[in-house]
């Protein structure tokens, strides 16, 4: 796709998705099914469950709440039951008469999913990354309303599960929302404004950088079985959060998508390993990647992350252009014309939240699938890249059947590890130039 071209769906859904979290195309046509969904029973309340309840899932909890008095939280569930109960705790201190989640509706394991969505008008998903896909294909399903968290996908075939989530919540009326937030952010949005008028020129090249130190290691705790401990220590271990790629530069490369109008990469190459991060609690995960994209447009990305401590952090982009340069995290652009973004500032992540729940009270559904996959999908191409060594090609990779073993169907807290620790508590890692795609998918037992 060229530079100024639109994506499929159309600039009338992007601009009024990111205005005002309005009707996404085609929406308008499902309002009064939506209305009637919400409040089937009658009640002005609408309903929210968490599928998860870490740190994520619960901040996403508390914005939901606070979008207006008719929400309440419903169900919750997680794999652990001290988790579901902290986040339970932690809620119910901050909204004592919107928390209304009685014991019989604190779920675990791995089918507690079913049990919240049947519960609830509105899911918010945001546990291992690798349930995403799936969990919000039976959300929508069902008939009710998503916000997931990034990534969409830890995997070509996640990904394209995704999409067909989103295609169907667009059929069906439903709003879906990504936790890619930065496109509710207003400043980026004043500054993607004047990109695409062309302040800054042709892009020609874009610095991303997601630099800090590792997530929150999570110890083993008496008891578990090594299944366990990866569930319970997920970031660390690629089959279920699919590297740092996609988990976080998918940030970064959403906003370059972003600012590209949605063109999507022709091919890229990339390269890390681990080389500080050592450890069972740190599982299987490189600790630095840098992918290198190129666009048939011209553009070139150089994407970079690192989960170390002690190093230089920075998780902001630089867009540069023949006629000045972005300065993103700055929301400033110099060059021909010197700009600098002073308006009001907002939580993106709250109106997220805000977005999603207007559009169910007024029967205009929206919807992130124009962008929330494929952001995604670039980010999957990258981590492929740096796992082989070898140059990918985006169409190649989109169409893949690769995907980490075990499946979301497969998968029980009574199998067999997909990987374990060798005498020093490390498991094993992907060899650029050696490693097949069969090998990475797993399962990684040497």
């Amino acid at each position: 796709m060229s530079r100024g071209k639109q994506a499929s769906g159309g600039d009338l859904s992007r601009r009024d998705f990111l205005k005002t979290g309005a009707v996404a195309a085609g929406g308008m046509a499902f309002g009064t099914a939506l209305h009637r969904v919400v409040h089937a029973s009658g009640s002005d309340i609408i309903k929210v469950g968490m599928i998860g309840c870490g740190g994520r899932c619960s901040g996403a909890a508390a914005q939901a709440l606070n979008t207006g008095p008719d929400v309440r939280l419903v169900a919750m569930t997680d794999v652990f039951e001290s988790k579901v109960q902290a986040a339970l705790q932690n809620l119910k201190q901050q909204f004592p008469d919107k928390v209304v989640v009685d014991q019989d509706h604190c779920f675990t394991g791995l089918d507690g999913y079913k049990k919240v969505i049947e519960a609830s008008d509105v899911v918010l998903i945001a546990c291992a990354s690798k349930y995403h896909p799936m969990y919000s294909e039976e959300a929508i399903k069902a008939g009710k309303h998503v916000f997931v968290e990034k990534p969409h996908g830890i995997d070509p075939v996640g990904v394209r599960r995704m999409q067909a989530a989103c295609d169907l919540a667009k059929e069906k009326g439903l709003s879906i929302v990504s936790g890619l937030q930065s496109r509710f952010d207003i400043g980026w949005q004043e500054c993607m404004k004047r990109i695409h008028d062309g302040i800054i020129g042709d892009i020609v090249a874009v610095q991303a950088m997601f630099l800090r130190g590792p997530y929150q290691v999570m110890t083993r705790k008496p008891g578990q079985s090594e299944v366990e401990f990866q569930y319970w220590n997920w970031y660390h271990f690629c089959w279920l959060s699919g590297d740092d790629v996609p988990q976080s530069l998918v940030h970064n490369m959403d906003r370059v998508s972003w600012a590209l109008k949605e063109e999507m990469p022709e091919w890229c190459f990339g390269l890390g390993g681990r080389s500080a991060s050592f450890g069972e609690g740190l599982g299987d995960m490189y600790d630095h990647q840098t992918v290198v994209y190129e666009y048939k447009s011209g553009a070139r990305v150089y994407a970079m992350c690192r989960t170390q401590n002690g190093c230089y952090g920075n998780a902001s982009d630089i867009i540069m252009g023949t006629k000045g340069t972005c300065y993103l995290g700055q929301k400033r652009i110099v060059g021909e014309t010197n700009w600098r973004y002073e308006g009001p500032q907002n939580n993106p992540y709250q109106d997220e939240q805000q977005a999603l729940f207007d559009s169910i009270r007024k029967g205009q559904p929206i919807n992130s699938g124009y962008h929330m996959a494929k952001s995604t999908m670039v980010t999957v191409l990258g981590q492929l890249a740096v796992y082989t060594g070898q140059a990918m090609r985006f169409e190649d990779v989109a169409k893949m059947d690769f995907q980490y073993r075990p499946t979301v169907e497969e998968a029980r807290l009574d199998m067999e590890p997909p990987t374990v620790p060798d005498e020093t508590g490390n498991y094993p890692l992907p060899k650029p130039g050696i490693s097949s795609l069969e090998w990475i998918a797993g399962p990684r037992r040497t």
